[in-house]
């Protein structure tokens, strides 16, 4: 008797359980078509993000620095000891990126102060000079003298990171901008790879998605950090968002700081003539 009702109650529950083994299955296979369907979606922008090489990064954060077409825009330096400040020079940047080897010649007219006025920087691809229009003379600045200042001339210039230097990725960071705010970054080492590179090596934070430069470290060729620099301030100009200010730490004496503000940005048809040094004296720039 015992055993027929237990053999009743298996018969009983076997409806059960097959209804319960039915509805285990349905969620399983929902279960995975969920997860499959978070896979496809996900694993494409892994693979774009990770397909993207170094060069291919830095060469994205040099578009969002430098407009495609040929610009001008006016700088302001304002140098600051022990936090307060202590001098500022005005400077309008003239950059024409040349369609051969992408590096970008540049056209730097002193404007204040008043001392200054008239003095060009003149860097035509292969080499840098400075004029003086009291002398009528233009020489030759050395690799050595591109990294005198807190804002050095070589740090004002209008440049190609990606035709400058060779990149590697370090890795992915997380790290605080000129703001305090957290930013995911590339990581990544750059080596110089031309002579008119003014740095040797620079480690650069390049923000992942946005691109944007966040943070550089600035190396000498006896590996000494010379100067920290953070990317700030990011507006549209041109028709893309670009950083419209950047913090020069000096990291050799914490005391020294530059802010360098970029502004007025504008397109403008840059004759040739300019970017040669047989023709600095003749520049009438308006």
């Amino acid at each position: 008797m015992n055993q027929a009702r237990m053999n009743q109650a298996h018969v009983n529950q076997a409806p059960m359980n097959q209804a319960h083994v039915k509805h285990t299955q349905k969620l399983s296979k929902q279960w995975i078509g969920w997860i499959a369907a978070w896979f496809a979606l996900a694993l494409p922008f892994a693979t774009a993000v990770h397909a993207q090489t170094a060069q291919e990064i830095v060469s994205a954060t040099d578009k969002v620095r430098n407009p495609r077409e040929p610009f001008r825009v006016t700088l302001k330096l304002t140098e600051f000891v022990a936090g307060k400040e202590r001098d500022h020079d005005g400077l309008t940047v003239f950059s024409k990126e040349d369609p051969a080897t992408h590096q970008f010649r540049n056209l730097v007219q002193y404007v204040e102060p008043p001392r200054d006025s008239g003095k060009r920087v003149l860097l035509d691809g292969h080499s840098l000079w400075f004029y003086d229009p009291d002398s009528k003379v233009s020489v030759r600045i050395s690799p050595q003298q591109r990294l005198i200042g807190q804002a050095a001339i070589g740090d004002i210039l209008t440049v190609n990171l990606a035709t400058d230097y060779t990149a590697t990725v370090v890795g992915t960071e997380k790290i605080d901008d000129a703001a305090h705010q957290a930013r995911q970054c590339w990581h990544l080492e750059l080596k110089a790879a031309s002579d008119v590179a003014t740095y040797n090596r620079v480690e650069y934070w390049v923000e992942q998605g946005s691109s944007y430069p966040i943070k550089g470290k600035f190396y000498a060729d006896s590996g000494r950090l010379l100067k920290i620099v953070y990317y700030r301030n990011f507006a549209e100009r041109l028709g893309t968002v670009r950083p419209t200010e950047a913090v020069i730490l000096d990291a050799v004496d914490s005391s020294l700081a530059t802010i360098a503000t970029f502004g007025d940005y504008s397109h403008q048809d840059i004759p040739e003539a300019w970017f040669q040094r047989d023709y600095l004296p003749h520049l009438q720039v308006p």
